[in-house]
C-alpha cells in the first residue's frame, strides 16, 4: 500500500560564497597571493590599485540595479562556480626552474657506448627512478612495462646489464631497488681502506642484523673488536640513503620558504599582533566596466544587449565579492589568532614553551563565537613570526593531561620533557618504553606505555632498539 505524507525539515547549508570564503581563508600567504593573480587574470572587472581615490569609494558603494534587464530568477553562473572559475584546482607552490635530476642522468647516459635498441631501455630505466633516487619497481615489472607500453621485449639478463651501467653514473647509489643496494653501490665507489671494506660485508652480508643494531652479533660474526665496527658504521654514516635528493635539490624540487602570515611582537611588555601586508591588496571594481554597463542599458530591449548585460554583471558582482571576501578572510584570521595569542600569552611574553596552555579548537572557537572548523582551517595552514621564531599555529594546540598534583598540563610540555631524557640518555643502554613509563612517573607524570610510543612516533623518535650506538 502506498502513503504519501508531508514532512518538514531545517536544514543548514552553507551558500556557494560562503565555501568559497572558507576556502580563501585556509590559504597560506603564497598560495592567496596565486588566487588573486588567478583571479585578476579572469575577471577584467576586478583591479588592483596602488592607492585609495575617491574614485575607489565611487566603485564599492554604487549600486547597479539591472532588475529591469534581467529576471532575478536567473542565478549568475559565476555562483555555480568556484572562485569564478570554471574549473577549481587545488593551489601548490610554485617549482623551481631547471633541469630535472632524470635529464642530468640521462645526459651522463648518452656518453656511454650503448646502441639503440640498449639506448631505448636505459633511457625506459632512468624514467623509473624516482626523486629519492631508486627503482622501486622489480625487474621483472619493469620488462612487462616496456612490452606493453614500447613494443620491446628485452631478457631479465640484458635489463640487468643496462641497469648496472645506470648504477654506474653519478650521483653514487642512483638506480638502487633497495636502500641495501643503494648503500652497497656507495661503498664500492669508495677507497678500499679497512673500514669501508668491513662496512662493505656487514651491508651486503649482515644489513638486517645491522639496522637491528644487533652490534654483540656482529662483533661475533665477523671477529672483530667494538672499535673497528664503530669505524665501519662511520663509514655507513656519511653515506647518502637517497642520492636523487642532491640533484633534485638544484632542480624541479619544491621551494620550502615558509613566509609568516601574522607576526607577534612585544613593545613595553605588551604584545602586538599584525597581518603580513601581503595580505591585504588594494583592489577595485573596474570603473571601466560599470561605464560599460550603464552604456548597454540604452538598448535594453535587444536580446544580444540582455546576453552582454548579464555577462558583465557577473563579472562584476563577481569582483565585488571577492573584495568583501578579502576583508572578511582578514578580519577573520585577525580575530582568531589575537584570541589564540591571549589565550596563550605567557608563552609568547617568556618564550618558554612549558607555559603553553592546553588549547584545544573549541577553546578558541567558543572565544569568538566562530565554528570550530573555521578555527582549523586558520591553524593548520598558517605561521607566526615569534620573538622566539617562527611557528606553524596549529603547533600551539594540544590536549590536556592531569599531573600527579592534579594540575592540567599541555601534552606539548610532556612531550618536551620525554624528549629530553631520551636525549639525555646512555646511548649504549637505550631507555624502553617502560622505562620511559617510570622516568616520567618521577617527573611527576602518570601515562600509559602505549600513550608513550604515540608520543615518541610523534616526535619522530626511533624504539629503543634503534637509537642503540656503541
Amino acid at each position: 500500500m502506498l502513503k504519501q505524507s508531508l514532512k518538514l525539515k531545517l536544514s543548514q547549508k552553507l551558500s556557494p560564497q560562503q565555501i568559497q570564503l572558507m576556502k580563501l581563508i585556509q590559504l597560506p600567504v603564497l598560495d592567496f597571493e596565486q588566487k588573486i593573480k588567478q583571479e585578476i587574470e579572469e575577471n577584467p572587472a576586478l583591479e588592483i590599485v596602488e592607492t585609495t581615490s575617491s574614485d575607489d569609494e565611487f566603485n564599492k558603494d554604487e549600486n547597479i540595479n539591472i532588475e529591469e534587464y534581467i529576471n532575478d530568477d536567473e542565478i549568475p553562473d559565476y555562483k555555480l562556480r568556484s572562485f569564478n572559475s570554471s574549473e577549481h584546482k587545488e593551489n601548490t607552490i610554485p617549482y623551481a626552474s631547471g633541469i630535472s635530476f632524470n635529464q642530468l642522468i640521462l645526459n651522463q647516459l648518452h656518453t656511454e657506448r650503448l646502441d639503440d635498441f640498449e639506448m631505448s631501455i636505459a633511457e625506459f630505466l632512468v624514467g623509473c627512478i624516482d626523486e629519492g633516487g631508486y627503482i622501486r619497481q622489480s625487474l621483472e615489472d619493469v620488462i612487462d612495462d616496456i612490452a606493453f607500453t614500447q613494443n620491446i621485449i628485452v631478457e631479465y639478463e640484458k635489463i640487468n646489464s643496462i641497469l648496472k651501467t645506470i648504477q654506474n653514473l653519478d650521483p653514487a647509489g642512483i638506480g638502487a631497488r633497495t636502500l641495501q643496494e643503494c648503500l652497497s653501490l656507495q661503498l664500492r665507489r669508495k677507497s678500499d681502506n679497512v673500514d669501508t671494506i668491513l662496512a662493505l660485508k656487514i651491508i651486503d652480508n649482515s644489513f638486517d642484523l645491522f639496522t637491528k643494531r644487533h652490534f654483540e652479533k656482529l662483533l661475533v660474526k665477523y671477529q672483530i673488536s667494538e672499535k673497528e665496527l664503530k669505524k665501519a658504521i662511520k663509514e655507513v654514516e656519511k653515506l647518502n640513503p637517497k642520492p636523487g635528493n642532491s640533484l633534485s635539490n638544484n632542480s624541479t624540487k619544491l621551494i620550502e620558504q615558509v613566509i609568516p602570515d601574522f607576526k607577534i611582537e612585544i613593545l613595553n611588555d605588551e604584545l602586538l599582533l599584525s597581518l603580513n601586508g601581503r595580505n591585504k591588496p588594494i583592489m577595485n571594481v573596474s570603473r571601466e566596466y560599470t561605464e560599460m554597463l550603464k552604456g548597454y542599458s540604452l538598448e535594453k530591449n535587444r536580446k544580444s544587449q540582455k546576453d552582454a548585460v548579464q555577462f558583465i554583471k557577473q563579472k562584476l558582482d563577481s569582483a565585488k565579492w571577492f573584495i568583501e571576501a578579502i576583508e572578511q578572510r582578514e578580519q577573520t584570521l585577525m580575530l582568531t589568532m589575537k584570541a589564540i595569542m591571549t589565550y596563550q600569552q605567557e608563552y609568547f611574553v617568556s618564550g618558554d614553551e612549558k607555559k603553553i596552555k592546553p588549547m584545544i579548537l573549541k577553546n578558541i572557537a567558543d572565544e569568538i563565537n566562530m565554528d570550530i572548523s573555521t578555527i582549523s582551517r586558520v591553524a593548520n595552514s598558517k605561521y607566526v613570526d615569534t620573538p622566539y621564531g617562527t611557528k606553524l599555529i596549529k603547533e600551539f594546540f594540544s590536549e590536556s593531561m592531569t599531573n600527579n598534583d592534579g594540575k592540567e598540563v599541555s601534552t606539548i610540555e610532556i612531550k618536551k620533557i620525554l624528549e629530553k631524557i631520551i636525549y639525555d640518555e646512555d646511548k649504549r643502554n637505550p631507555e624502553t618504553d617502560d622505562s620511559l613509563v617510570k622516568l616520567l612517573y618521577k617527573e611527576g607524570y602518570k601515562i600509559a606505555r602505549r600513550t608513550i610510543s604515540k608520543y615518541r612516533k610523534q616526535l619522530n623518535i626511533p624504539v629503543a632498539r634503534l637509537r642503540k650506538q656503541l
